[in-house]
Formats: structure tokens, C-alpha cells, sequence
């Protein structure tokens, strides 16, 4: 048969991808360790429902926590939510009438087996561990502006009753939008002005004027308001910013996850090290994929290389076909829905055509083959699968163009991959279990 276009780069990748042993064999993480003298480690998924994802993620994060010192996982979830599960892996007590963390909308996101077994790995990690020593469970999003709102004002209300009375003031003006921000962005948009915008800046400047250490537990309670108060002021913005474009709304949505990121490394000092757990359109760097190139896109991905250049590394993970955790809309039911084979055209289906079940491909300049890297310079369809999957308008609605090795310093591929599982749901009436078998989760 006759080489076409796609079957030499495919080649090469069978040739240079290093074949990876089970995701539960210990020697699945130590592949990883050359990714280990970074300031911050960015794993990504193509998806927010592939359970492979998540396992080979906790898989990464525990040898780099474990051997190499980092001591901050961060994802692309809520601050407050957060702050809910690293009280329990930093053996903090609980708040009183705490709510449960990840109650909206895509429970399944991170109510899942995968990251409960991660989540109770690191409480176990940290037991008996000086409290500076601790690995902490962190939350880079936006989206629960009501949980940071409430948070502000429950710590204020405890240490500055005066700044307190502020805040009542300054966050009643978005209470009654908080369960439904968006309704405020459309009253925004049509009033022509940001009528919150004032007060909820104002609160962040005056929660940063505190001088913070923040090594000890003490502080951070100090930092949890000072991020929740920043949530709030992006949150505010990005909601009466979304309806004027896709662009805007998502660059300064990372933009926040970024600044966030960049916050807490600041407070833990110059020895702290992250990993950074999103979605592939997230951490891969957006300057060289449709993202960037024609839409005016940034990401994570982008902002930790500028920033760190070789202290920073973008780790993608890819898929030809199994099953998913998805919605068909917002807001609607999780379904396991079957993901289609990927595309002829697509950086999927080299990585399938080259024949090995799971592998690593290192695409950092001097580690990859030249022939290869030079292979995958040209742009090719890449998948991403959120939290919604429409396998019937897949091309459109799910690929876009990356030049790979630009994109990311490593890919991490499962040719068939499995949905993630569900934590199950609330108790019913007269059911009963044990706070420590069912916290940090509040199932």
C-alpha cells in the first residue's frame, strides 16, 4: 500500500510513543517524573466525563506530591466548592451549616469515584504532616458567585463586623441575581451600566489591604475571603460581559483561573510548586490552535508559559472512542453517551492509527523525534468533549484546529476510554451514614 499524508506521522508516532503500563501500576506515574522541575504542571482531558482522565491525572499528582514536592492541586472548579474538600484534606473542621460541595450543575464533573479516591488519597497523605508540609485541594473557577458571596460575608461577619456591614451592603446590590447570575448579565446589557461593579471592587481592594501570612492554618481563612471576594468581582463582570461575545467572556474566565492560580502560589511561597487539573482547551496553549489564531482565544495554557516558559508544562490527553459522561444541554440529565471514532483528518486518529493502547508521547523540543515534531506542525482537527457531547454534529461541534507539539509538551493517549461513575445521590428519608464516611461530599 502506498504512504499517504497521514501514515508517516502516524508511524512515527509508533515509533517515538512510549507504551504506558496500567494507570493502577505504580509505574505508570514515574513516566512523569521528567515533567517534575516545573513550577507547574498542567494536566488536561479531552473531556470532563472519561474516567481514564481522572485516574492517570491522581495517578501523575500523587508521584509528583509524593516524590517531587508539590504541594497545590488546582482545578477547574469552584473556589467556595472547593474549599469545602480542602478542609478535609488538610483535617480542618468543617464550617458550621457548610454547604455540599459541587451541588449544580455538571454534578458529575467532580461528584465522582475518581476524584472521591483522589480526594481521600491526599486527606490520607496529609495525615500527621505539619500543616505547611500539607498538599491543599484548591478551586480556579467562577462560577458559584453565590457560595463566594456568602463566604466573604461569614468570615467578615466573624473578623471585621465593621468591613461586614460593607459587604451586606455592597453584594446586596447582586443578591437578588446571585442563583441566576446570568439574568443579571441580561439586565446589565440592556440597562447599559454595571450597576454592581463599584461596590464589589471596592470589597476585594479591601479585603487585599489585610497583610496575610499565609503559611500557618490561621491565614487561611484570610485567603479563602480575599479569593472568594475576587470570584466575586470577576464573576460580576464576566456575567455582564458574556452576551458580548464569546471572546471576551472567556478570556477573562481564564484570565481569573490564572490570576487565581498565580494567588496562591504567591501565598505559599517561592518553594510551591502546582498541578494545575482542567480541560484540554484549558491548559493546552490556545496560541497555537483555532482558539488563538482566529479567535482572539486565551487560556491557562498560554498565560503559564509566558509566564514560566520551561518551569511550565501542558501535559493533553486524547481519546479515539469509548463512552462518556454528558449532558445534551445545559442543565439537563447526565447520560453515558458512546463517542464516535475520531475523525480521518483529526490529531486522534494518528495517535490511533499508530497502534498502541496507551501511551506518552514527550513533544518537548530535544526529547521528540524531528521527523515526528516536523510531522505534526501542520494544524489538525483536535476533539473536545465538555460537559454537553452532540456525537450527531461532532465535527462542528466539538473540533477545532492545534498544531500539537505547540500545544503541549506531552500527550498522554487511551485509544478506548470508559465514562466516569457517579457518586450516588442524596440520602433518602431515615438513611443514615457517618460524617467521616461521607464528608468531604455531604452525600
Amino acid at each position: 500500500m502506498l504512504e499517504t499524508e497521514l501514515d508517516r506521522p502516524a508511524q512515527l508516532i509508533a515509533d517515538s510513543a512510549e507504551p504506558l503500563p496500567d494507570i493502577d501500576d505504580p509505574a505508570f506515574g514515574a513516566f512523569f517524573d521528567r515533567y517534575a522541575d516545573a513550577r507547574v504542571v498542567c494536566l488536561g482531558e479531552a473531556s470532563h466525563g472519561t474516567s481514564e482522565f481522572y485516574r492517570a491525572r491522581a495517578a501523575i499528582s500523587r508521584r509528583l506530591i509524593e516524590r517531587h514536592g508539590f504541594n497545590i492541586v488546582a482545578v477547574e472548579g469552584d473556589w467556595p466548592d472547593c474549599a469545602t474538600i480542602d478542609r478535609y484534606v488538610r483535617h480542618r473542621p468543617p464550617r458550621d451549616l457548610e454547604f455540599t460541595a459541587f451541588e449544580r450543575f455538571p454534578l458529575w464533573m467532580w461528584r465522582n469515584e475518581e476524584v472521591d479516591s483522589f480526594v481521600r488519597w491526599m486527606r490520607e497523605h496529609n495525615q500527621g504532616r505539619d500543616y505547611e508540609h500539607m498538599c491543599g485541594f484548591y478551586g480556579l473557577d467562577l462560577y458559584n458567585l453565590s457560595g463566594s458571596m456568602q463566604a466573604v460575608i461569614d468570615f467578615l461577619d466573624r473578623e471585621d463586623p465593621e468591613l461586614a456591614r460593607l459587604a451586606h451592603l455592597r453584594y446586596g446590590c447582586l443578591d437578588p441575581w446571585a442563583e441566576d447570575p446570568a439574568v443579571y448579565g441580561r439586565h446589565s446589557l440592556v440597562e447599559g451600566y454595571a450597576r454592581c461593579e463599584v461596590g464589589v471592587i471596592q470589597m476585594l481592594k479591601d479585603l487585599l489591604q489585610k497583610q496575610v501570612d499565609c503559611f500557618g492554618a490561621e491565614c487561611e481563612e484570610w485567603l479563602d475571603a480575599a479569593a472568594n471576594a475576587r470570584l466575586v468581582k470577576d464573576a460580576e463582570a464576566y456575567y455582564r460581559i458574556m452576551y458580548h461575545g464569546s471572546a471576551e467572556s472567556w478570556n477573562l474566565r481564564d484570565s481569573h483561573m490564572f490570576d487565581t492560580l498565580n494567588m496562591i502560589l504567591e501565598a505559599k511561597g517561592p518553594s510551591s510548586k502546582a498541578i494545575v487539573w482542567a480541560h484540554n482547551s484549558h491548559i493546552g496553549n490556545a496560541a497555537f490552535t483555532d482558539m488563538g489564531m482566529n479567535r482572539h482565544e486565551l487560556n491557562i495554557g498560554q498565560l503559564v508559559k509566558e509566564k514560566w516558559d520551561a518551569r511550565a508544562r501542558l501535559i493533553g490527553f486524547g481519546t479515539h472512542t469509548g463512552t462518556v459522561a454528558a449532558a445534551d444541554d445545559w442543565d439537563e440529565p447526565m447520560k453515558v453517551k458512546r463517542v464516535n471514532p475520531s475523525l480521518p483528518e483529526s490529531q486522534e486518529r494518528l495517535s490511533h492509527d499508530a497502534g498502541i493502547p496507551r501511551f506518552l508521547l514527550d513533544l518537548r523540543n530535544g526529547e521528540v523525534a524531528r521527523g515526528l515534531r516536523e510531522g505534526l506542525m501542520e494544524p489538525r482537527l483536535e476533539r473536545f468533549i465538555g460537559v454537553i457531547y452532540r456525537p450527531e454534529t461532532e465535527r462542528w461541534s466539538h473540533y477545532s484546529e492545534t498544531i500539537l507539539p505547540k500545544q503541549f509538551d506531552g500527550w498522554v493517549w487511551f485509544d478506548e476510554t470508559t465514562a466516569v461513575t457517579p457518586l450516588p445521590g442524596e440520602l433518602r428519608p431515615g438513611e443514615h451514614r457517618e460524617v467521616e464516611e461521607t464528608y468531604p461530599f455531604g452525600l
